[in-house]
C-alpha cells in the first residue's frame, strides 16, 4: 500500500493511493495515520479495505489536491548523520564506527511540496534526499538485527533540510542546524515494506533549479536501515509512527568547491526510485 494524507495543512485526511491520479478516502475508517493507528495493527486493518475500494471504483482524482506529510507528527524524528561514506568525505569529516545520532524538531514535518523556509539569519540552508523509516510497533532492545523487519511499517522520501553555519559552527550541536521551520518536507507517500522488494538497491536524486545536485543509492549506506532501528531500541523506546532519516548520499551544498547554498526562490526537486518525488519552493525569512 501507498498512504498519503490530502487536504489542506492541519486538517489532512488518511487515503490511500489508487493509481497514479487517483486515491481511496479512508478518513470514515481511520482518525489518521497517527501513533494510535500504527500501534493497533492499522495497516492490517486497512488493506482488506483498501482493496475493496479499489475494486468498487471508489476513487477521487488527486489533482490539484494538497498532499500533506503521510503521517501525523510523531514522537521524535531521529537522525541519521554521514552515513553514506562519500557524503562523509565530502564533508571532510571520518567514516563513524557506529551510527550518529542527532534529532529534528518534530514540528519541522510538513507535506512533499510545500514550500521550505530559510531561517531569520540563515548564511549557509543546504539539502539532503533521504529514505525515511516509519515505526510500525513500540520497540525497545531488539535482539537481532532480523526483528527490525517486523517493527518497520514502511519507507517514505525526506528533505533532510539544514543550517550548515546553525550546525557547525554554533557549539556544534546539530540540531540548531536541522530544526527550522519546514525542515522536513517528507512523502508524498508513506510506501508500506512489502511493496519494496529491496530497500537496500533504490536510487535517489535532487535537483536544485534544475541542476543535478545529488545522485546516489541506498546501496552504499554504512549502515543499512535494519541495522539502525536495532541499533536505536537498545537506547531508546521507538514508539509506533516515529520517523527516522537515515543519512544522505554525497552532492550537498557544503561538499561543493566553492560551497553552493539555497536562495529564495530556488525550487528543489528529489525523489528515490519507487517511493515518490517532491518539489519544494524556497522562500526567504519571515
Amino acid at each position: 500500500m501507498k498512504l498519503l494524507r490530502v487536504g489542506p495543512a492541519g486538517s489532512e485526511k488518511p487515503a490511500a493511493l489508487a493509481d497514479d491520479a487517483h486515491y481511496i478516502d479512508l478518513s470514515d475508517v481511520v482518525a489518521d495515520f497517527d501513533e494510535a493507528f500504527f500501534g493497533a495493527d492499522g495497516l492490517e486493518r486497512i488493506r482488506p479495505i483498501v482493496a475493496e475500494r479499489i475494486a468498487a471504483g471508489e476513487l477521487q482524482p488527486l489533482g490539484d489536491v494538497r498532499i500533506g506529510a503521510p503521517i501525523a507528527r510523531p514522537h521524535q524524528i531521529l537522525c541519521i548523520g554521514l552515513n553514506y561514506s562519500d557524503h562523509a568525505a565530502e564533508t571532510g569529516q571520518a567514516v563513524p564506527t557506529e551510527p550518529i545520532l542527532f534529532t529534528k524538531s518534530p514540528n519541522t514535518l510538513i507535506g512533499p511540496h510545500d514550500d521550505v523556509r530559510i531561517p531569520r539569519g540563515s548564511t549557509k540552508p543546504d539539502w539532503e534526499v533521504e529514505l525515511g523509516i516509519v515505526i510500525g510497533k513500540r520497540t525497545s532492545y531488539l535482539a537481532n538485527v532480523d526483528d527490525a523487519k517486523d517493527v518497520i511499517a514502511g519507507w517514505v522520501v525526506v528533505n533532510d533540510v539544514s543550517e550548515r553555519a546553525f550546525q557547525m559552527e554554533r557549539g556544534g550541536q546539530w540540531a540548531k542546524g536541522k530544526s527550522a521551520e519546514t525542515f522536513n518536507p517528507a512523502g508524498p507517500w508513506l510506501v508500506t515494506t512489502d511493496e519494496v522488494p529491496d530497500v537496500l538497491d533504490l536510487g535517489m536524486w535532487l535537483d536544485v533549479s534544475g541542476t543535478r545536485r545529488q545522485t546516489g543509492s541506498t546501496s552504499t549506506m554504512i549502515f543499512d536501515p535494519y541495522f539502525i532501528v536495532h541499533h536505536l531500541s537498545q537506547f531508546m523506546v521507538l514508539e509506533p509512527g516515529d520517523l527516522i532519516n537515515t543519512g544522505t548520499p554525497p552532492g550537498v551544498g557544503m561538499g561543493f568547491s566553492p560551497q553552493v547554498w539555497l536562495q529564495p526562490g530556488d525550487i528543489m526537486e528529489l525523489g528515490i526510485d519507487g517511493l515518490g518525488r517532491q518539489r519544494q519552493r524556497v522562500l526567504g525569512p519571515r
